[in-house]
C-alpha cells in the first residue's frame, strides 16, 4: 500500500512513520528538512501544504492509495492571534489536499480535535453536535466540513490532548513538564477544572493505521481511555516517578489568563473504534511508563 503522510516532522507524523516504515511505500512529507530519526523504510518529500500547486504536483505524481493528513496549526492561542495563518494551514491546505486526492481517488484520513466541542457535555460520542468556542476549534471544524463534503472515500480521526516524545522537537507535554519541575524542586500550579482523555501519540498513530487498513468510513474517536483533569495527571506523574506531590498546587482555570477559551470538559467515548477497529488504547499510567522508557 502506498501511504502519504502530511506533517511527518510533527509528533503524530513521526510516530506514524515509525509504525509504518517498511510496510509498503511510505511517503513522509513536511515543510523544510526531514527531522525523522529513521533512515530506512520510507521516502521523504519536502512539501508546503499551503502551496496548492506543490500539493497537486506531489499527489498527482505519487498517486497514493491513502493520505493521512496530520499537519495543522495546533497552538490554540496562536490560532486566536494569527487567524489568517491558522485558516491557511488548517482549512485552505485541507482544501488543496482534498482537491488533489479527488483526482487520484486516494482514501483520505483527516486528523481532527476535541476542540470542535464547547465542553459542556463531555465526554463525547462521534455523533455529538460540534460547537467550537475558539478560532482553532472553528478552523478544525471547517476542515472537517471540507473533507465531509468531498467526493472522497474519507474518514476523520478526532483526538484529545496528544502527548509523547518526538525526535528533535522542543515541544514538551504535561508529563515532561511535571517531571522536570518537581525534579528541580519547583512548585507548580495545575488546573483541576478541565477534563480530557489524554492520548498517547503511539496509540493515536496505531488507531489511524487501523482506520487506513480497514478503509474505515466516517468519524472515529481515537483518544486515551482515562477521563482526567491536569491536576490528576500531574499527581499520577509524580507518583510514577516517586516525586514530591506537595509541590503540586491544585487551582482552577481562573488563575490563568489564556488568549483562547478552552472547553471545560471534553474527552471521548470509545465504543465505536473499539468495536469496529479493535482499537486498544493504553491507560495514562501505561503512557507515562512508555515515555519513561523512551527517556532512557
Amino acid at each position: 500500500m502506498k501511504i502519504l503522510i502530511t506533517g511527518s516532522n510533527g509528533l503524530l507524523g513521526q510516530k506514524l512513520v515509525q509504525q509504518l516504515a517498511g510496510k509498503g511505500d511510505i511517503i513522509a512529507t513536511a515543510r523544510g528538512e526531514n527531522r525523522l530519526p529513521l533512515s530506512d523504510g520510507y521516502r521523504y518529500r519536502s512539501l508546503d501544504i499551503t502551496d496548492p500547486e506543490a500539493v497537486n504536483a506531489v499527489i498527482t505524481e505519487e498517486k497514493p492509495d491513502a493520505i493521512i493528513h496530520t499537519a495543522a496549526m495546533t497552538n490554540v492561542d496562536q490560532c486566536e492571534t494569527d487567524k489568517e495563518e491558522c485558516w491557511k494551514l488548517n482549512v485552505h491546505a485541507t482544501e488543496y489536499l482534498v482537491k488533489a486526492a479527488e483526482k487520484t481517488g486516494s482514501y483520505f484520513l483527516h486528523v481532527s480535535t476535541d476542540f470542535i466541542f464547547d465542553g459542556k457535555e463531555g465526554p463525547y460520542a462521534e455523533d455529538a453536535e460540534p460547537n467550537p468556542i475558539s478560532f482553532y476549534g472553528w478552523s478544525k471544524f471547517a476542515a472537517e466540513k471540507v473533507v465531509q463534503s468531498s467526493s472522497l472515500n474519507w474518514s476523520i480521526a478526532r483526538t484529545v490532548l496528544v502527548y509523547g516524545i518526538a525526535h528533535d522537537m522542543s515541544r514538551s507535554n504535561i508529563i515532561l513538564w511535571v517531571k522536570g519541575s518537581l525534579e528541580a524542586g519547583k512548585t507548580i500550579k495545575v488546573v483541576n477544572d478541565q477534563w480530557r482523555t489524554p492520548t498517547l501519540a503511539e496509540d493515536l498513530a496505531a488507531g489511524c493505521i487501523l482506520m487506513v487498513e480497514k478503509k474505515a468510513q466516517g468519524i472515529y474517536n481515537i483518544s486515551g481511555k482515562d477521563l482526567l483533569n491536569p491536576y490528576q495527571m500531574a499527581v499520577m506523574t509524580a507518583d510514577y516517578f516517586g516525586l514530591d506531590k506537595n509541590l503540586i498546587q491544585e487551582v482552577d482555570g481562573t488563575q490563568f489568563t489564556q488568549t483562547a477559551r478552552r472547553p471545560p470538559k471534553t474527552g471521548f467515548i470509545l465504543d465505536k473504534p473499539i468495536k469496529d477497529l479493535g482499537y486498544s488504547p493504553r491507560s495514562f499510567t501505561e503512557g507515562i511508563g512508555i515515555l519513561a522508557s523512551q527517556l532512557k
